[in-house]
């Protein structure tokens, strides 16, 4: 996805490497009835729940193919049918959603956990001390997952903070806090689902600070190495989460390098055929504008398109019959 970006086929990616066991091995904690508020960063955890590929990459086009029509910017994916909320680009502003979210199922009581992705950067943010006092006074069943990649686009960790860790803020707002290594898969669903579990129970929520890496720039609009040692990166690419499991498997005899090499090309073969799919559709058509702002289009929006199939070339009857008063 970041060379199409860098070839003009698409406009933006915010890419995910070295982040890879925290979105799975957290996602693995999770029951199909929880909710998951991500932030933009969270690929892998929206393809575990059942997002599919293809409407992964056709949200990246913005293609009549998008489920979004091309209304959301790329890497901004979302499926209700998978409980994934679709991203926002505003820092921390998911977690006072899944905050509200798991007080609602509390007030049904619906068998109901909330899940929330957020970065360092974002404890700096007043949601994130909203979200975490309104959790820890109701008893939410939120767990509050934090990222801690160890940089805010080009802002260090070390310039969000002056605790030790991001996890002990959590006392201050009468919850548990863990840290955890966030490049260890199975350390990060043992935590996940501990968290998990108290949180259906009644034990209220649980944040986890997660220490991963963010191996490749923040967007495909950022340049790393204006801001980062050549040498921080390689040595977080010695703990790189995949090669970590692959190696544990292997050891365990449960995976060999010939499985390795052929899920890899099955994978690659899968995207590049879903790629010349999702290219093969043209731009949304403007109609659907329209038919989108109400689950039934109001007379007044009835005049608008009315008045915009009347207004050029682009005349279009059969909408009108789609919608009849």
């Amino acid at each position: 996805m970041l060379s199409l970006q860098r070839q003009g086929r698409i406009g933006f990616f915010v890419p995910s490497s070295g982040e890879e066991a925290c979105q799975i091995g957290s996602m693995m904690a999770l029951e199909p009835r929880d909710w998951v508020f991500p932030a933009y960063r969270e690929l892998g955890a929206a393809i575990w729940r059942g997002v599919p590929i293809e409407t992964v990459i056709a949200q990246a086009y913005g293609n009549a193919k998008d489920a979004q029509r091309g209304r959301q910017m790329p890497s901004h994916f979302g499926a209700s049918a998978t409980h994934f909320v679709t991203t926002s680009s505003p820092v921390g502003t998911q977690i006072t959603q899944a905050v509200g979210a798991a007080w609602a199922a509390k007030l049904r009581k619906e068998d109901v956990v909330t899940l929330t992705f957020f970065g360092d950067g974002a404890t700096s943010e007043g949601d994130f001390h909203a979200g975490m006092n309104f959790a820890g006074v109701f008893k939410t069943p939120t767990i509050f997952f934090c990222k801690n990649n160890q940089w805010a686009i080009s802002v260090p960790v070390s310039r969000q903070t002056a605790t030790k860790t991001l996890a002990e803020k959590a006392r201050a707002y009468g919850m548990e806090g863990i840290r955890v290594d966030g490049n260890d898969l199975l350390a990060v669903y043992s935590t996940t689902k501990a968290a998990v579990d108290k949180a259906r129970s009644g034990g209220g929520p649980t944040m986890i600070e997660a220490l991963t890496y963010r191996m490749g720039p923040h967007s495909s609009s950022d340049d790393p190495t204006r801001y980062r040692s050549k040498e921080e990166v390689e040595s977080w690419a010695r703990r790189d989460p995949i090669d970590r499991m692959r190696k544990y498997l292997e050891l365990k005899g449960l995976w060999t390098k010939d499985r390795d090499d052929a899920l890899r090309a099955e994978l690659d073969d899968l995207i590049q055929t879903t790629i010349k799919e999702v290219e093969r559709h043209p731009p949304p058509p403007i109609e659907t504008l329209f038919e989108d702002v109400y689950a039934e289009m109001t007379p007044q929006i009835r005049e608008q398109l009315e008045a915009f199939l009347a207004s050029g070339e682009r005349r279009r009857p059969e909408m009108l019959d789609k919608f009849p008063l």
